[in-house]
């Protein structure tokens, strides 16, 4: 599935800011919040294109990191096919971030972009992802949202799959469950 090229970018920048940002199991690992630093690097990670490099300060990282905190659970109600309650989640980012769609001339005409309700990286971001989750979630395949299955990681993911058969946030868990039921067959 393709999403707009401007939706994907921000479904990737999401995917990349929960998984960057927020405490749980990557594959086998624990992680932890990163702080200082290693958060504003995750961040910039996170929303930085080859176009573009962003200035994120501390602030604004924490504060897109918790934003994170609240995109993580779309996820979770999307991959449990609950869509009325990440549809709920979803209205309420677009509310809290105030959300405004706005056309913007780009090298191959008009796109249209959604900002917060002014132009800082923190809140110009924060309704731009609103706004990609809510256009994913609006679409004919809104449940390709989803929590990797290899169990006890909870990294996010967007399947871009044709058939919509993605289930895993990397070939890593995916390899690592299909090595677990082949042993398990022995």
């Amino acid at each position: 599935m393709l999403f707009d090229s401007h939706v994907s970018i921000l479904l990737d920048a999401a995917v990349e800011l929960v998984n960057g940002t927020t405490p749980g199991h990557d594959g086998t690992d624990a992680v932890g919040q990163p702080q200082g630093e290693a958060l504003r690097g995750a961040v910039v990670a996170a929303i930085s294109r080859d176009d573009y490099l962003p200035r994120v300060s501390h602030v604004t990282a924490r504060a897109l990191a918790s934003l994170a905190a609240g995109i993580r659970p779309v996820f979770e109600a999307t991959d449990a096919g609950d869509l009325d309650h990440a549809a709920a989640l979803v209205n309420g980012l677009l509310e809290q971030t105030e959300a405004r769609p706005r056309l913007i001339h780009t090298e191959s005409g008009w796109d249209l972009h959604f900002h917060g309700r002014d132009r800082t990286v923190h809140q110009g971001w924060a309704g731009g992802l609103a706004a990609g989750l809510a256009l994913a979630l609006g679409s004919d395949r809104g449940g390709r949202l989803g929590v990797c299955a290899a169990d006890p990681c909870d990294r996010v993911y967007t399947d871009t799959s044709r058939n919509g058969g993605r289930r895993f946030c990397s070939t890593r868990c995916q390899n690592r469950v299909k090595a677990a039921a082949h042993r398990a067959r022995r």
